[in-house]
């Protein structure tokens, strides 16, 4: 009686060892993992868009005005508005643990996205700069 005594006692012990005794100092795999905030080339994203097509983890998002979007826009992309007073408020409502490929017209309004995203707690971001870019390589676009 006294063996499986301890040897239960043993195995609670290593449990809260392993644990350090708190249940709140287990992270999850997502908390765990570094976070990818990272500029890239328009061939760099057309190559993870591609990469990640079918896999419903990516989400391309255009910062341009809706009126820019309206005008051209990769395909499957999201306008959030640079500008609308809720942007902020608009990223921090997207699942932070999704891939998110982000662009405006020339890399500005996007590297302030990017940054943003970043002190949001983004697990990866890529901003590929401009929709100029992307065009000026002849990737598809939807007019």
């Amino acid at each position: 009686m006294q063996i499986k005594s301890f040897t239960v006692l043993f195995l609670i012990l290593t449990i809260l060892y392993v644990n350090k005794g708190y249940p709140e100092n287990v992270e999850s795999k997502s908390e765990s993992q570094p976070q990818i905030i990272k500029n890239i080339t328009g061939e760099e994203a057309h190559t993870i868009i591609e990469k990640n097509e079918n896999s419903g983890n990516l989400v391309i998002i255009d910062v341009r005005t809706p009126e820019e979007y309206n005008e051209e826009h990769i395909e499957n992309s999201s306008n959030i508005d640079f500008y609308s007073d809720t942007f902020k408020e608009e990223l921090n409502k997207l699942d932070k643990t999704k891939t998110y490929v982000i662009h405006c017209r020339s890399g500005s309004r996007s590297s302030k996205t990017l940054e943003l995203m970043k002190e949001l707690g983004f697990r990866e971001v890529y901003n590929m700069g401009g929709i100029l870019q992307w065009k000026e390589k002849e990737l598809p676009t939807i007019k």
